[in-house]
């Protein structure tokens, strides 16, 4: 638990999660793909209108299960932002293949389209947009240049549930995306994911992977009398707990959303003309785009302000935190030619980037005070 009065988050909670997960437990059956997991995967495959949908342990777990439905092997070459969390490269590091940082847009914050194709190679094998705070990337553009070159587009869809890119679903544009329910997402089971199939070519191989290489999901639809060990793979079914966790939070998903676009707005409101006044960077959404509220983010004007601005905010008991460092310029980021320079976009927002708390429970008095606090910093620092 934090030890601010107002955290950066609180892992939300709709009233029902206890119940579900009892049921779960009367029902006898814990592990994987039991009638919780069923439930969650049906919401989510009727939402969003996608053929498949496989619950997982997490989103690190559904991009590791992409890598390996691509067959992507050392030398095979993988365009992923520069400004993103680690699993989304980690996945197709660990299959060997080389990741190619891009450089993201400066009012998005989301990868560039127009440096992606100058990015492509004879051995690139895949893109990876990563629809960051819950807007969604320039898919035409990415999906127009990835078709064109015979490219794979994998969605890293963590923050962009329900999101939606000229009326389309963020996470159905690629032939998979991946989704996250980590407790600091809008809907959370503590620790889980998914991954979205939207090419049904993919289907068979990602339940046969998740399965730990085994045809178990064909026999226990009676396609076969027995099943075996018939391709590489490995455990990325969520228990029947967690999934019944999830399930409580989709089922609320209206609610949940609603209540974290008031927060949203309620955010930008109070803050706009401050923020004109000091030249802080306010969230960006293009009119074309229809966010999923994961975040609340600003660009402060250096580095030292927003140190000192974090600071502030903790001695008023409250815990707004930075976020992405450039993958490029990790220990890791360097060994694969990452250097300064590479991504300058990357490298100043990364600076001066802080996000606000922001959580499905946050009650207006919090918010209040929040908003108190941040009118109140003292620019003379």
């Amino acid at each position: 638990m934090s030890s601010f009065p107002i955290p950066f988050n609180k892992p939300g909670v709709t009233g029902i999660e206890q119940s579900y997960i009892a049921e779960a437990i009367a029902s006898g059956h814990l592990s994987g793909d039991g009638s919780f997991t069923k439930r969650a995967s049906v919401i989510l495959q009727e939402a969003l209108g996608v053929p498949k949908v496989l619950l997982t342990t997490s989103c690190t777990h559904a991009l590791e299960m992409s890598a390996m439905i691509l067959d992507l092997k050392p030398g095979d070459e993988v365009i992923v932002p520069s400004f993103t969390f680690v699993s989304t490269v980690n996945a197709f590091v660990l299959r060997g293949a080389t990741p190619v940082f891009a450089d993201v847009r400066e009012d998005t914050l989301n990868m560039d389209e127009t440096k992606l194709e100058a990015l492509i190679t004879p051995r690139t094998r895949a893109i990876v947009p990563v629809h960051y705070a819950g807007v969604a990337c320039e898919m035409d553009a990415i999906m127009d240049i990835a078709n064109r070159h015979g490219v794979e587009v994998i969605e890293d869809n963590a923050h962009g549930l329900f999101g939606k890119y000229k009326g389309k679903w963020l996470g159905t544009f690629g032939s998979m995306a991946t989704q996250s329910f980590h407790e600091t997402k809008n809907f959370q089971c503590g620790e889980g994911g998914a991954l979205l199939i939207n090419d049904p070519r993919h289907a068979e191989r990602a339940e046969i992977i998740r399965e730990k290489g085994t045809n178990r999901s064909r026999f226990f639809r009676g396609q076969v009398d027995k099943y075996t060990w018939v391709d590489v793979g490995s455990s990325y079914l969520p228990s029947e707990v967690l999934a019944a966790f999830l399930t409580a939070q989709l089922e609320q998903r209206e609610a949940i959303q609603s209540a974290r676009a008031n927060l949203w707005h309620t955010y930008y409101d109070a803050l706009d003309d401050w923020a004109c006044e000091f030249h802080v960077r306010m969230p960006v959404v293009p009119e074309d785009c229809e966010q999923a509220y994961h975040m609340f983010y600003m660009l402060m004007p250096s580095l030292e302000l927003r140190t000192a601005f974090i600071d502030h905010m903790k001695s008023r008991g409250i815990l707004p935190v930075f976020h992405y460092l450039p993958l490029h310029l990790s220990d890791m980021g360097r060994k694969f030619g990452g250097e300064p320079g590479a991504c300058p976009v990357t490298e100043d927002i990364s600076d001066r980037l802080v996000r606000l708390p922001f959580y499905n429970s946050m009650t207006p008095e919090e918010q209040t005070r929040v908003i108190e606090a941040i009118l109140d910093f003292d620019w003379k620092v």
